[in-house]
């Protein structure tokens, strides 16, 4: 094993390391009103007592609580706390970025371990996206989930303002009759304004976290009524058949759509398992392709040809509703 394997394997236990003493200080590094309202729409609802807030406040990584603040100042990352607050992931920035770093230095030692040449920038290259996809998966799968969830919640929120509920005391049944992550969105909100955030600010700040076209139409709604008045009922009303139907028909293009999807992800993939496959079986025979400047290009342009035809296949079965 060479130099560069070791130097590599270094790093990365020393970045894990790190990452596992941060996360023991303390995961959070968002500012105080931020980490109150986490604990206070925790899974178990508990209200911590001052005395806990600030013992936890102690706890804090000092490296992560300094990276995450520098970072956050900047736009890329802003962006990246976004993303993070979209799958819900009680992770800092700095917590994020030296995840990033030991998925690049791990995946970049594999992939020379396995290669032993200039293929293992693949490696890096994927492990400098391996956090990005799984917080990108993570928060389509909560927007999914929080947009099946949203027609049956506008329906609860109009049965409460029908009965003589205001618009707060609506969304403070939904925080406590619903289920996540619908309900933990809600209970934010009814926080906020319960911390000074006006209604507007509050409900703009749930469709930052949670991008969605059906929860920005009901956000529209609530606050046109504020402005100009109106029946908030009727218009709700209105709001929750569309998005049911919409949700219906989503779910019957999904069902139609999926031998397509399956397909697509056979064809794209096949071809590299079986390159992976042949390389694991005969080195010296795949070697070649790896090794010689024809081998390369053949290479490129075959990922290059499966990248249209794998784009060009979800394009066709993708249809907006």
């Amino acid at each position: 094993m060479s130099l560069l394997v070791y130097v590599l394997i270094g790093v990365a236990v020393l970045a894990v390391v790190v990452l596992i003493l941060a996360l023991r200080s303390g995961r959070e590094g968002e500012s105080q009103i931020e980490r109150r309202l986490d604990r206070y729409i925790g899974d178990e609802g508990e209200r911590l007592t001052e005395t806990d807030i600030e013992e936890e406040a102690k706890r804090l990584s000092r490296f992560t609580e300094g990276l995450s603040k520098v970072m956050e100042k900047r736009r890329f990352g802003a962006n990246i706390a976004e993303r993070l607050a979209q799958a819900s992931l009680k992770v800092t920035v700095g917590e994020y970025l030296i995840l990033n770093v030991v998925s690049v230095v791990l995946m970049g030692a594999l992939a020379f371990l396995v290669f032993r040449n200039i293929l293992a920038i693949s490696g890096v290259a994927f492990g400098f996206f391996v956090p990005r996809i799984i917080v990108g998966v993570l928060s389509r799968q909560r927007i999914r989930k929080f947009n099946n969830q949203l027609g049956d919640t506008i329906n609860l929120l109009v049965n409460g303002i029908r009965t003589g509920y205001s618009t707060l005391q609506a969304m403070e049944s939904v925080a406590n009759d619903m289920p996540p992550p619908i309900s933990e969105e809600f209970r934010r909100v009814t926080l906020e304004i319960g911390l000074g955030v006006s209604l507007e600010d509050a409900l703009n700040h749930m469709l930052v976290r949670v991008p969605s076209d059906d929860l920005d139409l009901m956000i529209t709604a609530i606050n046109l009524q504020s402005e100009v008045g109106g029946n908030l009922a009727e218009i709700l009303d209105v709001i929750s058949f569309t998005i049911r139907e919409r949700v219906r028909i989503k779910g019957e293009i999904a069902t139609l759509t999926a031998q397509g999807l399956i397909t697509g992800y056979v064809i794209g993939g096949l071809p590299i398992a079986l390159t992976i496959i042949l390389y694991l079986l005969n080195r010296e025979y795949m070697g070649r392709m790896f090794r010689m400047p024809c081998g390369w290009i053949m290479m490129g342009v075959a990922v290059l040809i499966i990248t249209l035809g794998f784009i060009s296949m979800m394009k066709i079965i993708r249809i907006e509703v």
